[in-house]
């Protein structure tokens, strides 16, 4: 990370420069910060304790979860911090480190998502093999395989980040790190690197959205076949799914599909997707799902019966 030497800091401009605005940004993003690492450790408790979510859809929202909590870990912090600081710095190798985190559990949610969708078609359109097609070790594999796919992507991201050299221009007009906006700062033909970063993040956000909306597709359709009980479990946690997949995966393909251009929105959007959908995804999951709204009553209230005694 040291190649770089002629910039060693980098200053956010971050969401507005205006201090009533960034005391407002400090506390609306407290507030949905707050709310992600309850929400989601919620969900990762409940499950982990409970014996009636065992399933392998629980234990994959379970992966994604975590995913959520640490993807919003990698910037929420940043911005709530550097909207009060005098100036908002972040050094060149923190930089650096940000973009590789961002990316890992990034792409590691998006993996888990499709994971989800496997889970659902193969539940709703095989029903019968469904036991030994999605059996724990399985599971246990197809995780590994995540883990080590969220690895390899980010690996290649921050290769494509410590390419970039910097000489003297340090003032990132944005929130967080990340390609886009250090490639503005690059004093260097980019245009290969930008074709080598479409090509990855936003290749893997596109063919999965397609591939996912294909396979809720497949499946809403087999649905028909089904009881009319069958079909209504089924389509409330499609839905679900689908609502997390467009609202995820929207915000993505128009921040990594595009050639280096900015637009005034770019900073909004990218806050979406960062701090807004792993917000989201907690109350969405709960909310519309009966399972594990009662694992959690039931945690909460052997917990009270417990301290009572």
């Amino acid at each position: 990370m040291q190649q770089n030497k002629s910039v060693t800091e980098f200053i956010f401009l971050g969401l507005t420069q205006d201090p009533v605005r960034q005391k407002i940004v400090f506390i609306i993003f407290l507030i949905f910060y707050t709310g992600t690492l309850v929400g989601n450790l919620l969900i990762i408790v409940t499950i982990k304790l409970s014996r009636t979510l065992g399933s392998p859809m629980y234990f994959f929202l379970f992966y994604l979860s975590i995913a959520d909590t640490c993807f919003s870990t990698s910037t929420a912090p940043r911005l709530i911090v550097g909207s009060v600081s005098a100036k908002n710095v972040i050094s060149y190798n923190e930089c650096m480190t940000q973009v590789f985190a961002l990316h890992l559990f990034g792409s590691m949610g998006v993996f888990v998502l499709i994971l989800m969708a496997v889970d659902r078609y193969v539940a709703i359109c095989k029903p019968l093999r469904y036991p030994t097609i999605m059996r724990r070790q399985v599971c246990i594999i197809l995780i590994i395989v995540v883990w080590v796919g969220s690895f390899i992507h980010s690996t290649t991201q921050i290769l494509l980040a410590l390419k970039l050299p910097f000489c003297g221009h340090n003032l990132i007009d944005h929130y967080c790190c990340d390609l886009q906006p250090l490639l503005k700062l690059a004093c260097m033909d980019t245009y290969v690197i930008n074709l080598l970063f479409v090509f990855s993040s936003g290749a893997i956000c596109s063919i999965s959205f397609l591939l996912l909306m294909i396979s809720y597709f497949v499946i809403l359709h087999s649905l028909r076949n089904h009881s009319a009980e069958g079909r209504k479990k089924a389509l409330s946690t499609c839905t679900t799914h689908i609502i997390v997949v467009i609202l995820f995966f929207g915000p993505c393909i128009f921040i990594y599909t595009r050639p280096p251009t900015t637009f005034p929105m770019d900073k909004m959007v990218t806050v979406f997707y960062t701090i807004g959908t792993p917000f989201l995804n907690p109350l969405i999951y709960t909310l519309r799902n009966t399972e594990v709204k009662n694992a959690m009553r039931k945690l909460w209230s052997v917990k009270i019966t417990s301290e009572s005694k």
